[in-house]
């Protein structure tokens, strides 16, 4: 799990990648992050520290290799998006991929690439074959304190899983190598496709 340091380090390059200029005023990026003003203050310092930004007084700057890293993110964060403007609103899309795309590797990411033709087409956890591995194809979770969850133990589209057990009220679940319950109500709304193997 990332540092809290690093996500808000993450969030300044992705919206310093969004500005045309690649420059930002402190001011907008304190508006737009919700962190204290100490944690981004450290953040501010990490980067510059790291070379990826440049600091002219009251304005925020990528470098070089500041540019590359922010793009990366930036990218990362619009495969999100798109990927959830499908099934949620504008905003609800927008949050589920802040969240994301502090966890999610590149590997999950061209999964959700493949997966966007399979949009709307997964089957809720529980209707699943016991062992049969699938992919997460989408969580239809609205509550973001629940959806943080599922994403921090690995439940996160494209991600694998397999349905171990039925238990009453619950189904147990395999997520990379780790065994979890989750409340049928829950695992309902976890939608996935079949895995298939090449």
């Amino acid at each position: 799990m990332k540092s809290i340091l690093i996500i808000i380090e993450e969030d300044i390059l992705r919206m310093l990648a969004q500005e045309k200029s690649k420059e930002s005023s402190l001011n907008t990026i304190r508006s737009e992050i919700k962190f204290s003003s100490l944690e981004i203050t450290s953040a501010i310092d990490e980067l510059n520290n790291k070379g990826l930004i440049k600091q002219k007084g009251s304005i925020l700057e990528l470098t070089e290799t500041g540019q590359e890293i922010a793009r990366n993110l930036f990218e990362k964060h619009f495969i999100l998006k798109n990927y959830f403007l499908k099934t949620r609103n504008k905003k609800e899309a927008y949050k589920t991929a802040n969240i994301l795309e502090h966890y999610v590797s590149d590997e999950v990411i061209k999964t959700i690439n493949k997966l966007s033709i399979n949009k709307g087409k997964g089957l809720p956890l529980t209707k699943l074959e016991l062992n049969q591995e699938s992919i997460v194809a989408d969580i239809v979770i609205h509550d973001i304190k629940l959806f943080e969850r599922l994403v921090s133990i690995g439940i996160v589209p494209g991600n694998k899983v397999i349905l171990e057990n039925i238990i009453a009220n619950g189904v147990i679940i395999k997520v990379k190598n780790k065994i979890f319950a989750l409340d049928k109500n829950i695992a309902k709304k976890i939608l996935v496709i079949k895995h298939e193997t090449p």
